[in-house]
């Protein structure tokens, strides 16, 4: 009888351990099936991201079956570099920078899908200045981060506003464009974005006024789109779609709850580098989802405004050559 009930211990025991055992294999199992989807910021967690991270908070990304890493740039050129080289997935890029390096690089990357969907970049001024338009920029200087688009920019807003571009003195003031205005270092900046800068100088109490660059004969374009490889796309098409599909989630979710998205995105900022003021965040993100929305799908993308601003770009001197179309941007999920 004793060796019965040991030998019947011994066949629960064996059984219950080949049970724990085919349960963590499946639990491995399921794991492995999530297909790792990496994406790298244009800067630090900001409002504009919260779609990111409401998305893999609430398990989008898991739905489609990818595992998403965000990861942050060390530099402006990250995005673009990095995802030309296959080191990751996607990239959060500008439009503009995206056609430079293309047409004048020859560097093999090309937009999923438009974050932004028209500029956020104006030139800033502070409220009591005499600056009503481009052409009252005659005589004053204006401060820029060193990118060459802005100077472009500032040359077309002042010509189309019946103002001499040369009677403008420009200096680069690298990234310190609110605190160049603010101390009347410079009578304006362009490269200052009204989702951040307009927010942070209000909240430190500066109030400002802003000029935008498609009021004055300049195509409107994509701020933020997501970039890939030519040879990623190639590779990870089924991917980058399941990628975007949770994304579109995340951004509806925001759009309809866009105070616990912001708490979502508070909770995973980058405090050491980057800390975030919850009541500029608030600002930008008002600023922003109404630029994000789309009359066809989040991120669809227009022929017609990308050949509008590759024309003006050309003709601005910002690049030798127009890209192909067909090899710059795709339509993902249309």
């Amino acid at each position: 009888m004793k060796k019965f009930v040991i030998i019947l211990i011994i066949s629960i025991f064996s059984l219950l351990t080949a049970c724990g055992s085919n349960q963590t294999a499946g639990e491995n199992k399921e794991d492995k099936k999530l297909k790792k989807v990496s994406i790298m910021l244009d800067w630090y967690p900001n409002a504009v991201h919260s779609f990111l991270y409401v998305a893999k908070e609430k398990g989008y990304f898991e739905e489609e079956g990818i595992s998403l890493d965000i990861q942050f740039p060390a530099n402006p050129t990250d995005p673009i570099n990095l995802a030309a080289a296959g080191k990751i997935t996607l990239g959060i890029s500008y439009q503009p920078d995206v056609i430079i390096a293309r047409a004048n690089e020859d560097v093999n990357i090309k937009s999923v899908g438009a974050i932004v969907r028209s500029p956020l970049n104006r030139v800033i001024f502070n409220e009591d200045s005499d600056i009503q338009s481009p052409k009252d920029l005659e005589g004053k200087t204006v401060g820029y981060p060193g990118i060459p688009l802005n100077e472009s920019l500032i040359q077309s807003m002042v010509k189309a506003d019946g103002g001499d571009p040369n009677k403008v003195k420009m200096i680069d003031v690298g990234f310190e464009l609110g605190s160049s205005v603010v101390t009347n270092k410079v009578d304006a900046v362009i490269g200052a974005y009204i989702n951040h800068e307009v927010p942070v100088l209000k909240h430190q109490g500066y109030e400002t006024r802003n000029l935008n660059p498609t009021d004055y004969n300049i195509p409107s374009y994509y701020e933020l789109i997501a970039v890939t490889s030519d040879q990623t796309w190639e590779k990870e098409q089924e991917s980058i779609e399941a990628f975007w599909r949770a994304a579109t989630k995340g951004y509806e979710y925001t759009a309809k709850n866009p105070k616990e998205a912001l708490e979502i995105l508070l909770k995973n900022q980058d405090e050491a580098n980057f800390p975030l003021e919850k009541e500029v965040e608030v600002q930008s993100l008002d600023i922003l989802l109404p630029l994000m929305k789309s009359e066809q799908q989040f991120g669809s993308q227009d022929k017609e405004q990308w050949q509008e601003i590759i024309g003006w770009m050309k003709d601005a001197g910002l690049i030798e050559k127009e890209p192909k179309l067909e090899d710059i941007f795709i339509k993902v999920g249309e």
